[in-house]
This record gives C-alpha cells, structure tokens and sequence, in this order.
C-alpha cells in the first residue's frame, strides 16, 4: 500500500491509510465477527446492530464493513456476504462514504427529534441501487428523549430493505428500549500482543526500522486503541525522523527512562532518600515532567504488586527487558503491605503534584514520604521488639499475643498484648468474669432452665430478647432468686410493664410459672452493667500499672489504652499508638 501513493499526492495518516475494509484486516475482534460470520452463514441477519467500546477500536469501521456486506454485488447478483476479498459493485462508493443508499449521520451534531424525523420519512423509499438502505448513526448515545422515542418504533419495525447501525462510547447512556431492538457488539481493547504485531507488520509495509523498545511504550501508551496507537506511530515516525527508537518515543511522550524509574523505586523501597531525591532530579532536568515520574512510579509499583499476585503477568510483552526482570525480582523480594502502602502515598502524591504551584517540590515530597514509609516495621514486629528488648522495665517472661495486623507500618493499630497475672489487683482477681458465650448455660431444644440471674441475662441474650435483656442489666437490681420466683428492685424511671414482659418470657422459655414481684425495700447494690463497668475500670486500671504496657507507652508518645477484656486467667488489653508523622498524609 505504501508504494501506490504518488509523490503528489498529499500524505494520508497511518490510521485512514491502513483503515480496515473487511473483517479479514479487522484485528482484536475475533468474537465479533465469528458471530456475524455465522449470522450470515444461516441468513440470520438483524435488523439492527449496536457497536459499543472504548474509542479507536473500529466502531464506525466495523459499520462500513457491515455496510459492504449487507449490499454486497458481483457477477452473481446481490448476496449479503463476509467474504469481500474481491470488491463489489457498491463497495468502493461505501467505503469512499459517498454511495447513496448508505447514510452516516453523526448524532453528535444532529441531536434532535427533527434529525430523526428526517430519517423515519426517507425509510419510506425503497434503496435507489443497492439491495438495503444502511443507517449508520454514530455517538448514537447523544441523542435527545424524544429523538430516541420518535426512532422506536421504526427501529422495531423498520422495511424489510432497511439495516440499522449505531455506535457509541456511552452504551450507558442509551435507553433499554433501544437497546432491546437491537444485536449488541462489545468490541474489545486490543491486547499488546496482537497490537504490537500490527504495528510491526505495518512498519514493514512502510520500509521503517524501529526499536522493540520504542514500539512496547507506544504501545503502552495507546490502550488498547488501534488509532491512538497508529497516531503516536505517526508522530514517533515524524519525531524520529523516519525512525522510531526509545530514545525518540521517550522524549515525544515525556517519559522517564524507564531503567532510571526503577532504580528511584528501588531507591525508595530502600529508604535512600539522598540518592532518590538526586535521581528525581537528574530525570527532572532531562525533560521529565514531575507528575509523569510519580504517575510512572505508580505505574510500576502496580506492575511489580501484579506480578507478585500472578507471576505471569512478568510474560507481558508491552513491558521492556528491565520491567520484566526487575519487576520479578522486587515482586519476591517486597511484602505486600509495602506495595500497596507505595500505592497509596504514589496516588495521594499524583493529585498533590498536579494541584501544586511547584509541581517539582510536591513530587519530592511525596518521595520523601514514601521513603520514610517504606522501612517502617509493622504493628507486630514492634510488638515482638519491645518484648525481647533487654530492659529492666520489660520482664522476658510477659507472654504476648500477637493481634491482627492492619499490613502497614503507620497509622493507628490495635495492639493486644496479655498481661502477666502477678499485677492483677484484688479486686480485679476476685470479679466474676464477664459472661463469655462458651459459658452460657446449654439450652435444651424444648425448654430451658435458670438457676441464677447471672443465667436469666444469658438465656435472654441466646433468645435474642434485647428488651428483656437490657432490662435485666441496666434497669433491674435482684433482690432474691430462686426457682419459679424472682424479686428485683426497678432502678428509677423504670416502665413497671417489663415485669409482665418479664414473667411471661419466662413461662414461654422455661415451661413453668414464674412470679416476678418488685421489691418494696429500698434499693441496695449495683445493676448488672454498673458491675461490669466497674470491673473494666479496676481492669484498666491494673493495665495501665503492667510494666510491659507502661513501656508500650512511653515508646509511643501519645498512645493511650482503649480496651481491656477481663478473662478467668488474663488481662487482654488493646492499645493504639498514633501514626507516625510520615504517615499523616495516609490517613
């Protein structure tokens, strides 16, 4: 193709030069047309089609071509076909868009109930030479309510001689009830793969060497998009003067070297700040802009968190010689809760960099957050060194029990840490624990028995009574207990009806009479919640005198205790630390 244009001739872009013309050049959409295929095959041809996907996929050329082979013409007469190796009748006016019975109208522009108005008259004609009247409508999703309303019911019911197109980057958008009439095609990105072979075969066509390199960033670059990727072909080819290299691409996209990225991250993830500041800048004063290098920072980390989850995404071949290796390298070598705390400071520091006046400053900033970041230990390494520190103050024999980490090195965490019994007070020791599930009483599957009110509150809890059981911690005090007879005293305030509620609770659960009576004594004692409260005060405070736990706290200024559980045989205390200062920003 390249040797039939005329020196004259003005210069066609890659993208129309190398457009498509049937579905044997159409590349990345093998779904597609192996449906259409045997559509045609079994003359099941719809009506109506609708093309969606992302832009630069072959969405109004995958139109054209349908257009080819609905009016497709030969020696033979009229047949819709696929096979369009050899041109019909109507195909070269089809494809230079000028044949009369194939009408493209860009809803883009023609938006209204009138455009469409126009299109539901001239249906009415039968086609003036070609077999069907094609309808391409393209960005059909912006089109107005009553536009899309006025074309519903010609869109079911059109003339047998009349085919529907429609394309669109917002399938979203379009109403379910066009959506209905029509055969929908979701045209695919196009893998690196099968674009990266398209572009080689078309240098080839056009006599330009090229570097694998250059041609995986382009491809990288372009999404999955056959005509953004033939743009930037174009211009690297421009920029290159003929040529397409690395160095070329780099310079036409403003990307860092890519080699030199990986050794900032490298520098980073070590906690080399002096050397990483020093790389920013020497990409920085090479060209690079600075919300590219964070942006390409990000791009990497992604990379090297992918390949950690599933190595053979390193097989890529859009990615250069160094991302594969390295990035392998670095996948086994950094945890995950690394990676991802990379991820997060890279894309906060992205937004800051492009909100900043200084686009510079911001960047190192957030490199020199990341590299402060990035060494710090997590939750239980923190825990485990403070436990095995030879200090007076931290007795070896404190058990610890190692809680949940939250995978990073900053931030608040939760540190449970199990105390040793010798610095439990009296009265701590003496409390009766609190009521664990383990230690509800056994109910049978017809009735259930209760001996004590401390049995009345659990047997309430597993029926899931939370009125009843609210009332017996918080608004009851009990007097006497025994079986089929209870006396409480009410706590001020009290509806006097939850002991109605009460007693016949009780007969449901138990099977029996129970009388419940108030007493007429004046009330003495605590309620069960004022119990438990004052057992995790004494508990907290018997916490709060461990050693362990006062080295906890005087190695992080500013944690305080937040929780303590009271067991038969323990103290379980949780602590949280406030984040480091590095970490602020990741909050």
């Amino acid at each position: 193709m390249a040797g039939s244009d005329s020196p004259s001739s003005p210069y066609l872009v890659l993208a129309r030069k190398y457009r498509p013309r049937d579905f044997t050049t159409l590349v990345g959409q093998d779904a597609m047309v192996q449906t259409l295929g045997n559509a045609f095959a079994q003359n099941r041809i719809h009506h109506a089609f609708i093309l969606t996907g992302v832009r630069g996929v072959g969405k109004t050329t995958t139109a054209r071509i349908l257009a080819r082979a609905f009016n497709y013409e030969d020696a033979n007469g009229a047949h819709p076909t696929l096979d369009l190796s050899v041109e019909g009748e109507h195909c070269r006016a089809i494809i230079e868009g000028r044949h009369v019975d194939v009408i493209e109208m860009d809803a883009a522009s023609n938006t209204g109930i009138n455009d469409i108005r126009e299109i539901i008259d001239s249906v009415k004609y039968a086609p003036s030479s070609a077999k069907y009247k094609v309808y391409v409508i393209d960005e059909v999703h912006m089109l107005s309510t009553a536009a899309f309303n006025g074309l519903l019911k010609t869109l079911e019911e059109p003339p047998p001689y009349v085919k529907f197109i429609f394309a669109t980057t917002e399938i979203r958008k379009v109403p379910v009830t066009i959506l209905s009439r029509c055969m929908r095609f979701d045209l695919r990105r196009i893998t690196p793969e099968i674009m990266s072979a398209y572009l080689e075969s078309i240098l080839g066509q056009e006599g330009i060497t090229f570097e694998p390199e250059a041609l995986a960033m382009i491809v990288r670059a372009g999404e999955g998009s056959a005509r953004d990727n033939l743009s930037l072909l174009d211009q690297a080819i421009a920029h290159g003067n003929g040529t397409v290299t690395a160095s070329t691409v780099k310079a036409m996209l403003g990307l860092g070297d890519r080699a030199r990225i990986i050794d900032l991250f490298e520098e980073l993830m070590g906690g080399q700040i002096g050397a990483a500041i020093d790389t920013m800048r020497a990409l920085y004063d090479m060209g690079a802009d600075p919300q590219t290098l964070v942006a390409d920072l990000a791009d990497f980390t992604h990379l090297v968190t992918r390949i950690k989850v599933v190595p053979a995404a390193a097989d890529d071949v859009s990615l250069t010689p160094d991302e594969r290796r390295r990035g392998a390298e670095l996948a086994g070598k950094l945890p995950m809760r690394a990676l991802t705390r990379a991820w997060q400071i890279l894309f906060k520091g992205h937004d800051e960099v492009a909100r900043a006046s200084n686009g510079l400053q911001a960047a190192e900033m957030s490199l020199i957050r990341l590299a402060y970041a990035a060494d710090l230990p997590s939750p239980d390494d923190l825990i485990a060194k403070l436990a095995n520190m030879p200090a007076p103050s931290l007795p070896q024999s404190a058990p610890i029990a190692r809680g949940p980490s939250n995978g990073g090195g900053g931030g608040a965490s939760a540190m449970r840490v199990e105390a040793p019994r010798p610095v439990m007070t009296e009265a701590v020791a003496t409390q009766p624990a609190v009521p664990q599930a383990s230690a509800q009483p056994e109910i049978a599957p017809a009735f259930s028995t209760v001996s004590s009110y401390k049995e009345l509150i659990a047997l309430a809890q597993a029926k899931r009574d939370v009125l009843v059981k609210l009332a017996l911690e918080g608004s009851m005090r009990p007097v006497s207990f025994e079986q089929g007879r209870i006396e409480v005293a009410l706590t001020d305030g009290t509806d006097p009806g939850i002991i109605a509620t009460l007693s016949a609770r009780l007969q449901l659960w138990t099977g029996q009479r129970w009388l419940v009576m108030v007493s007429t004594k004046p009330p003495e004692g605590l309620t069960a919640r004022q119990e438990k409260e004052q057992r995790v005060e004494a508990a907290h405070a018997a916490a709060n005198d461990d050693p362990l736990v006062k080295a906890i706290l005087q190695t992080f200024p500013g944690a305080k205790l937040v929780n303590v559980t009271v067991r038969d045989d323990a103290l379980v205390t949780e602590a949280e630390t406030p984040p480091p200062p590095v970490e602020e920003d990741d909050e």
